[in-house]
């Protein structure tokens, strides 16, 4: 998805009850990630399979998780946002 010739807003995927935004902070390895999300938890957020090879995830990404409900400190990443995305969720004040 990108903006339209007038530099109009694009409706982008917005988290369910249990799913959270963050930012990758670090990359550990092993398809796992350190995300902080947006309700200040720091977590190991892993890559599910159905991602590793078809989307890239690096260093102060934008994606949504879903915290385990066993283990907080942990989570699952649903969705990584574009560049562009992310400033627009960045503008509109969903995340810092």
């Amino acid at each position: 998805m990108s903006e339209d010739e007038n530099g109009g807003r694009t409706d982008l995927r917005m988290p369910d009850d249990d799913e959270v935004f963050a930012v990758v902070t670090d990359m550990l390895g092993d398809n796992r990630v350190k995300v902080r999300c947006a309700d200040g938890v720091e977590r190991t957020a892993r890559i599910p399979g159905r991602m590793q090879k078809r989307i890239w995830i690096r260093e102060d990404d934008v994606v949504l998780v879903e915290p385990w409900d066993w283990q907080d400190e942990k989570a699952d990443i649903e969705w990584r946002y574009e560049k562009a995305e992310a400033d627009q969720l960045r503008r509109e004040g969903h995340i810092e």
